[in-house]
Protein backbone atom coordinates (compact mmCIF):
# COMPACT_ATOMS: atom_id res chain seq x y z
CA UNK A 1 0.00 0.00 0.00
CA UNK A 2 2.75 2.80 0.98
CA UNK A 3 4.60 2.08 -2.70
CA UNK A 4 1.29 2.60 -4.47
CA UNK A 5 1.10 5.73 -2.32
CA UNK A 6 3.98 6.82 -3.21
CA UNK A 7 3.62 6.60 -6.78
CA UNK A 8 0.32 8.68 -7.02
CA UNK A 9 1.75 10.99 -4.55
CA UNK A 10 4.57 11.63 -7.03
CA UNK A 11 1.89 12.37 -9.73
CA UNK A 12 0.72 15.11 -7.28
CA UNK A 13 -3.36 16.84 -8.31
CA UNK A 14 -3.23 14.81 -11.75
CA UNK A 15 -2.81 11.37 -9.90
CA UNK A 16 -5.69 12.10 -7.80
CA UNK A 17 -7.68 12.91 -10.27
CA UNK A 18 -6.81 10.20 -12.16
CA UNK A 19 -7.63 8.04 -8.88
CA UNK A 20 -10.87 9.19 -8.55
CA UNK A 21 -11.84 9.08 -11.96
CA UNK A 22 -11.24 5.80 -12.18
CA UNK A 23 -12.75 4.61 -8.81
CA UNK A 24 -15.95 5.86 -10.42
CA UNK A 25 -16.02 4.00 -13.62
CA UNK A 26 -16.70 0.79 -11.66
CA UNK A 27 -13.58 -1.41 -13.52
CA UNK A 28 -10.68 -2.47 -12.83
CA UNK A 29 -7.31 -2.65 -14.57
CA UNK A 30 -6.78 -1.60 -18.14
CA UNK A 31 -10.37 -0.72 -18.65
CA UNK A 32 -10.90 1.63 -15.55
CA UNK A 33 -7.74 3.20 -16.81
CA UNK A 34 -8.67 3.81 -20.64
CA UNK A 35 -12.71 4.75 -19.28
CA UNK A 36 -10.96 7.03 -16.80
CA UNK A 37 -9.53 9.16 -19.57
CA UNK A 38 -12.19 9.33 -21.75
CA UNK A 39 -14.34 10.37 -19.12
CA UNK A 40 -12.30 13.03 -18.52
CA UNK A 41 -11.39 15.38 -21.46
CA UNK A 42 -13.40 15.82 -24.54
CA UNK A 43 -12.17 13.84 -27.37
CA UNK A 44 -12.02 10.65 -25.60
CA UNK A 45 -8.27 8.92 -23.84
CA UNK A 46 -6.41 11.43 -25.84
CA UNK A 47 -8.50 14.91 -24.12
CA UNK A 48 -7.83 13.11 -21.06
CA UNK A 49 -4.53 12.60 -21.12
CA UNK A 50 -4.24 16.36 -22.24
CA UNK A 51 -6.52 17.26 -19.23
CA UNK A 52 -4.39 15.48 -16.75
CA UNK A 53 -1.87 17.68 -18.33
CA UNK A 54 -3.49 21.24 -17.60
CA UNK A 55 -4.61 20.00 -14.18
CA UNK A 56 -0.57 20.06 -13.30
CA UNK A 57 -0.04 22.97 -14.91
CA UNK A 58 -2.47 24.88 -13.18
CA UNK A 59 -1.81 23.07 -9.85
CA UNK A 60 1.47 24.00 -9.93
CA UNK A 61 0.96 27.44 -10.51
CA UNK A 62 -1.93 28.09 -7.86
CA UNK A 63 0.86 26.73 -5.39
CA UNK A 64 3.27 28.89 -6.65
CA UNK A 65 1.15 31.71 -6.86
CA UNK A 66 -1.93 31.62 -5.30
CA UNK A 67 -5.73 31.76 -7.03
CA UNK A 68 -6.11 35.71 -6.72
CA UNK A 69 -2.54 36.44 -8.71
CA UNK A 70 -3.64 33.39 -11.15
CA UNK A 71 -6.82 34.78 -12.15
CA UNK A 72 -5.38 38.20 -12.24
CA UNK A 73 -3.43 37.26 -14.74
CA UNK A 74 -5.91 35.43 -16.68
CA UNK A 75 -8.17 37.81 -16.89
CA UNK A 76 -5.63 40.92 -17.69
CA UNK A 77 -4.45 38.44 -20.85
CA UNK A 78 -7.83 38.01 -22.04
CA UNK A 79 -8.52 41.65 -22.10
CA UNK A 80 -4.95 42.26 -23.83
CA UNK A 81 -6.41 40.13 -26.15
CA UNK A 82 -9.24 42.33 -26.61
CA UNK A 83 -12.34 40.40 -24.77
CA UNK A 84 -14.30 43.06 -23.96
CA UNK A 85 -14.23 44.26 -20.10
CA UNK A 86 -18.03 43.93 -19.81
CA UNK A 87 -18.40 40.43 -20.90
CA UNK A 88 -15.16 39.19 -18.41
CA UNK A 89 -16.82 40.94 -15.36
CA UNK A 90 -20.24 38.98 -16.68
CA UNK A 91 -18.18 35.91 -16.45
CA UNK A 92 -16.15 36.62 -13.27
CA UNK A 93 -19.19 37.55 -11.80
CA UNK A 94 -21.01 33.66 -12.69
CA UNK A 95 -17.40 32.24 -10.99
CA UNK A 96 -17.89 29.81 -7.93
CA UNK A 97 -15.60 32.26 -5.61
CA UNK A 98 -15.68 35.04 -3.20
CA UNK A 99 -17.24 38.11 -3.43
CA UNK A 100 -14.52 39.67 -2.38
CA UNK A 101 -12.56 37.59 -5.03
CA UNK A 102 -14.82 38.99 -7.63
CA UNK A 103 -14.54 42.33 -6.35
CA UNK A 104 -10.66 42.10 -7.03
CA UNK A 105 -10.73 40.75 -10.06
CA UNK A 106 -13.51 43.84 -11.45
CA UNK A 107 -11.17 46.02 -10.03
CA UNK A 108 -8.06 45.01 -12.00
CA UNK A 109 -9.95 44.88 -15.03
CA UNK A 110 -11.45 48.83 -14.50
CA UNK A 111 -7.49 50.01 -13.58
CA UNK A 112 -6.04 48.39 -16.61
Amino acid sequence: MDEVVRKIAALGLPGVVLLVAMATTGLTGAAAITAALAMLGPGGMIGGIAFLGVIGIAGDALSKYGLSTVLKGVYLERKRKGESTQNLCREINGLWISDDLKRELRDTLGSN
